[in-house]
């Protein structure tokens, strides 16, 4: 699609990632309009891979298609004759913080460093020429033509755990052995047992997986992996929740003698959308479905590393309806192409049209209001003492 609007970009970047540009009557501010080239592994829906068990039961699709819809409808109106600025259309992968395994291979591979899209655009310097930010999200269970601004969400610190025992014949001589799945189930529970303790306006949520119970039923399990996340509603809230969770992780190894590696893998880093550049987004939307269908966001205690965009430069990350059921479910499902396709894509387009528009008025405006919590540097930093000390 970027051939054919001829456009220049760059692919490749995070691996899958592209970065497309077109440029208004100077160059000296850029708006950012994304979509994340995201799958989740849903093989019970109707429409999933039938080999990979991938469907896009998240809306991904969508957001890929209102940003190039955005594309199309800049480029070829001429309106970017008109701004004061550039755009810049990115491609992001690997927004849902899943198969750990798989991308720590990557990681140990030097392909990656960061599990994120975003994050890895951060590290990598994609992100070094935009001033400011926006994707539309799905908002599953809501058929109605609506749209959410402003809601924020958890950030969470991810692990992949290793549990590991000792091999032993699990009917003739399991006494000879060290179970490692024993080891997990008493971690987890530990877990369980500390949720009282997690205060509720924090929004603390752990939802452990175990990816690898064992080998083979008749060997006492030596290996066993579990992932889970620690979310909470702010970055202390999640250290302080993280640390029982490992306390709680370690105790199931020492209670039957096995051993545990727990890898801390950077999260996402909570969401707090830019309030000014939401109110032109709602102005833009309403004219599209009424002033009366756009609505304030509910908290999402869900995580997007859309969050860690959020902390360095001016974002916003809206919601629209047009779908019903379930999110990362076999019932999700669209309903109104519409409005998930068409309508993000000319909100998003008039939106930066408006920041772009008279010397990018209003666009430097809100910046030089923005007060960024990181730097690109500060933002590396941060990650690297949490997690290494």
């Amino acid at each position: 699609m970027f051939d054919e609007l001829d456009l220049e970009y760059q692919d490749g970047l995070a691996i899958t990632g592209v970065k497309a540009f077109s440029t208004g009557k100077n160059h000296d501010f850029r708006v950012a309009i994304m979509g994340e080239l995201d799958a989740v592994v849903c093989p019970a829906h109707p429409y999933a891979d039938p080999l990979t068990g991938a469907s896009h039961s998240c809306g991904h699709n969508a957001q890929i298609s209102s940003m190039l819809g955005a594309a199309i409808g800049l480029n070829l109106s001429g309106v970017l004759d008109e701004l004061d600025g550039d755009v810049a259309f990115l491609a992001v992968p690997a927004e849902e913080f899943v198969e750990l395994e798989y991308r720590e291979r990557l990681r140990n591979e030097g392909k990656i460093k960061f599990f994120g899209g975003k994050q890895e655009f951060i590290r990598l310097g994609v992100f070094d020429d935009i001033d400011m930010a926006m994707l539309v999200h799905s908002e599953a269970g809501v058929e109605e033509r609506k749209s959410f601004i402003g809601a924020g969400s958890n950030g969470f610190i991810g692990k992949a755990v290793k549990y590991i025992g000792k091999e032993a014949h699990a009917g003739g001589a399991p006494f000879e052995g060290v179970n490692a799945l024993n080891a997990a189930m008493i971690g987890l529970m530990a877990i369980h047992a500390q949720r009282e303790t997690f205060r509720d306006e924090d929004a603390i949520r752990v939802h452990p997986i175990i990816t690898k119970g064992g080998d083979l039923v008749n060997i006492v399990p030596a290996d066993v992996r579990v992932e889970t996340y620690v979310r909470g509603r702010t970055m202390t809230a999640v250290i302080d929740a993280n640390k029982k969770v490992n306390r709680a992780l370690k105790a199931g190894a020492y209670a039957v003698g096995a051993e545990v590696e727990i890898d801390e893998i950077p999260g996402y880093l909570p969401l707090n959308q830019n309030e000014a550049m939401g109110e032109l987004f709602k102005e833009n939307m309403a004219v599209l479905i009424g002033q009366e269908n756009v609505h304030q966001g509910q908290f999402m205690a869900g995580s997007t590393d859309m969050g860690d965009i959020s902390s360095i430069m001016p974002a916003i990350h809206p919601t629209v309806g047009g779908f019903k059921g379930l999110a990362h479910s076999s019932n999700f499902e669209e309903v109104d192409k519409e409005m998930i396709y068409i309508n993000p894509a000319k909100a998003m387009a008039m939106t930066a049209i408006d920041l772009l528009y008279d010397g990018a008025k209003l666009g430097k405006e809100i910046k030089s209001k923005y007060k960024p919590l990181y730097t690109k540097e500060s933002y590396l930093k941060m990650w690297d003492e949490l997690l290494n000390g």
